[in-house]
């Protein structure tokens, strides 16, 4: 299971990588956005693209684990740990 991690902004917007482990609603009317796609290559592998929130593409990975586990690292290293706001 992922721990859910909040990262409050200096403008009070609250920020974290979208789980099921906490109840967003409870802090407001949340905003979802997606912040990247892993989709399956014409040849079987794997790719996170982050370009939603302005990242690479990252892979091919063999196993689709591997890409979802390179998205949510990519994720807490440069989106979220480093909010614009």
């Amino acid at each position: 299971m992922m721990n859910t991690e909040l990262v409050i902004t200096a403008t009070g917007t609250v920020r974290a990588i979208y789980s099921e482990t906490i109840c967003f609603q409870s802090l407001g009317q949340p905003s979802i956005r997606r912040a990247s796609h892993v989709e399956p290559t014409e040849g079987g592998q794997w790719i996170a693209d982050l370009s939603p929130v302005g990242g690479p593409k990252l892979g091919p990975y063999t196993i689709r684990s591997k890409a979802l586990h390179a998205e949510v690292e990519w994720l807490q290293t440069h989106w979220l740990a480093n909010p614009s706001d």
